[in-house]
Order: C-alpha cells, then sequence, then structure tokens
C-alpha cells in the first residue's frame, strides 16, 4: 500500500513503544521485515522549546525507513509547530499519538486523554496536516473507558480532518493492556473510513496475525509487546501472509546471535552505562520460555557492561541444551 509517496511493503508494522522502540530495537525489527515503523512518543512542547533530549528522538538512519515520527501533545499551535520541526528529518510522515495510556501522559491531556473531546482530535489533525507536506497519521484507543466507546467517531473527525492513516488499539484507556483486545471494534472503524487502518492488541503471533486481518479487514497489523525479544515476529507474519506457511521459529544460537547484536547496538547508541541498563529488560524479553528463566532472569537484571553477555549467553545455552523444548 501507499502512504503518500512511501510505499509499505508487508502487513506488520512495529508499534511504538516508549523506552523500548529505539533506534537499535526499530532497526533490528525493520531487518526482520517489519513494514513500517514509528519513533518513540516526542513530546510536542518538548520539541518546539527546544529540549535537546526530545529533539534526539527524531534521528532516523536508513535502515529504519520507512519510519514515522510520533507527536504527542493537546495544543493544535504546538503540535503544527512541532511537526514542522519533525518534518525536517524527512519521516514518511507524521503520527499523532491519541492512545497512550500512561497517567504521566494521559493526565496532562494527551494521549489517550485526547479521546474525550472529539472537537479537539480534529482541531490537532487539521493543523498539523497544514503544517507540514507530509502524511498525517493517528494511533487511537476504543475510547476513553466503557461509557465513552468512540473511536469510530474519532476515526471519522480525523479522517474529515486529513488523516492519510488510522491505528485502532482494541482497548479502552481505562483497559490499559490487560483484558483481551476488541476486535470488532477495529473492524468498525474500518467499515466507517475510507483511508487504510492499521490493527494493533494481542498480536503474538503469525496466527494471531491472519486471524485480525480476516475478522477486521484491517489494512496492516501493528505488533507491540508480541515482538519483545522476539523481532523475527515479522518474519514469521510475512512469511505466513506470503506462503499461506509458518517459518521456523529461530533455534536457540539465532535467539543469542541476536540478542547480542542488539544489545551491542544498543550500547554503541547510547554508550555502554546508558545501554547496559536498558539491556536488562531486553534482555529478560529473550529469555522467555526457557527452562530456569527465572534464574535467567536474575543475570539479566545485574548486567553492568558489555562483557557480561558472555555469561548470560552461557548461562542461556547452557539451559537450552538441558531441556528439550529448545531446538
Amino acid at each position: 500500500m501507499k502512504l503518500g509517496n512511501t510505499e509499505i511493503r508487508g502487513k506488520a508494522v512495529l508499534a511504538p513503544m516508549a523506552g523500548v522502540t529505539d533506534r537499535a530495537f526499530r532497526e533490528l525489527c525493520m531487518g526482520f521485515g517489519a513494514a513500517y515503523c514509528t519513533s518513540e512518543m516526542v513530546s510536542a512542547k518538548g520539541l518546539v522549546m527546544s529540549d535537546r533530549k526530545t529533539a534526539a528522538l527524531l534521528a532516523i538512519s536508513p535502515a529504519e525507513r520507512p519510519m514515522a515520527i510520533q507527536l504527542f501533545g493537546y495544543e493544535p499551535d504546538v503540535m503544527a509547530e512541532a511537526a514542522r520541526m519533525a518534518a525536517e528529518h524527512s519521516p514518511a510522515a507524521i503520527d499523532i499519538n491519541m492512545g497512550c495510556p500512561a497517567p504521566k501522559i494521559a493526565g496532562n491531556h494527551s494521549g489517550s486523554a485526547l479521546m474525550k473531546d472529539p472537537a479537539l482530535c480534529g482541531r490537532i489533525v487539521e493543523a498539523v496536516v497544514r503544517a507540514v507536506p507530509l502524511p498525517v497519521t493517528v494511533k487511537i484507543r476504543k475510547g476513553w473507558d466503557a461509557d465513552s466507546v468512540n473511536a469510530v467517531e474519532v476515526a471519522r473527525i480525523c479522517e474529515a480532518a486529513g488523516a492519510s492513516m488510522i491505528a485502532v488499539h482494541g482497548r479502552t484507556r481505562e483497559q490499559m493492556y490487560a483484558p483481551p483486545a476488541d476486535w470488532e471494534i477495529i473492524a468498525a472503524v474500518k467499515r466507517a473510513v475510507s483511508v487504510p487502518v492499521i490493527g494493533n492488541g494481542d498480536i503474538d503471533s503469525a496466527r494471531d496475525a491472519m486471524d485480525m486481518m480476516e475478522q477486521t479487514g484491517c489494512d496492516l497489523v501493528m505488533v507491540g509487546r508480541g515482538a519483545l525479544g522476539n523481532p523475527w515476529i515479522f518474519r514469521e507474519i510475512n512469511s505466513q501472509y506470503d506462503t499461506g506457511r509458518p517459518v521456523s521459529p529461530p533455534g536457540i544460537y539465532e535467539r543469542m546471535t541476536v540478542m547480542n547484536r542488539h544489545i551491542e547496538r544498543l550500547c554503541a547508541y547510547k554508550g555502554e552505562n546508558v545501554g547496559m541498563r536498558e539491556a536488562r529488560k531486553h534482555t529478560a524479553w529473550y529469555m522467555r520460555g526457557f527452562r530456569g528463566a527465572a534464574r535467567l532472569r536474575i543475570l539479566c537484571g545485574g548486567l553492568r557492561q558489555l562483557s557480561d553477555m558472555r555469561e548470560l549467553t552461557k548461562q542461556a545455552l547452557l539451559c537450552a541444551m538441558e531441556s528439550p523444548e529448545q531446538p
């Protein structure tokens, strides 16, 4: 499919996740076949006020393209100015976050809190569309709570304001990430708008991706937590979609090789001190499904320098050899 001048090849895209989908992880997932990715959330106000940490989130490497830059905020004029600044980095699109449930975001009238004011959603999209010569996309939720399920209304308003694509997470803000996602709301949004729709929520396997596309008619699926410690999920989805056959899951040596490459890249981009602190959560995700995973997670939590990865890898391989479930 096309998004502006960008061709999106594939059916699975990487969801933006604050503190997780940084440059190292985005490059890794794109290398395994993610069709598209989005930056971590960028504060529109922080960007306009020239915050250095905020500006650093805008960098896009060739290995990450096509990539959108996602902005959050609630003031149309500030969002428009931030979009102009972000557009200087030549992303594929500017994405507007209307779905983040985090208290520090939603509690500041941004993210999913915007869904309580559909008219404001429209004004923000309109302001950003006028500000940049790029496609403008939005990410929404089912609604704020069970009494205000308004994804269809918000999607229609955003489309009328000029949005080029809409991603829908099938839970309300009140539900956060706990209950099963409601795929029917994704189908309802797809029926209600003419722009492409991305389905998001509970995609943990290639079969899940196929089921969501069949049940909702969505144009793309968005993978979030299902990619944590599992970047090859995109390869699996692409194989299932293209050939109708699942691809073999990664063996233990591939898993460990990819994990080490990921952490090395993380340290190269952020420095060893920061990189290894962040490596603790990533390596723990890579250990899921291992016999002795609890012991391995303790090792993950104690990582301090890149050389510690050798011992973690050694112990993971030993655990795998003890388990008949690990190839």
